[in-house]
C-alpha cells in the first residue's frame, strides 16, 4: 500500500483545496418584471420565461416542470 513519505504542509494542502470554495449563486434581472431570478429559470414573480408567459402569475411554481 502506498504511504506518503513526508507530511503534507498546510500550504500545500491549501493550494490543493483552492478550487473547492463555494461560489455565489448567479442571479439575473427578469426583463419582464425587474425582480431577481435564477438564469434559465421561470421567474417566480411573474411566471415569464424567454419573453412569454409560461405559468399564470397567481399560481405557484411548486410541481411545475422546468424548461
Amino acid at each position: 500500500m502506498a504511504v506518503p513519505k513526508k507530511k503534507t504542509s498546510p500550504s500545500r494542502r491549501g493550494m490543493r483545496r483552492s478550487h473547492e470554495a463555494l461560489r455565489a449563486e448567479p442571479y439575473a434581472e427578469c426583463p419582464n418584471c425587474g425582480e431577481t431570478k435564477r438564469p434559465h429559470h421561470v421567474c417566480p414573480h411573474c411566471g415569464y420565461y424567454d419573453g412569454r408567459e409560461v405559468i399564470a402569475a397567481d399560481k405557484g411554481l411548486k410541481g411545475t416542470v422546468r424548461l
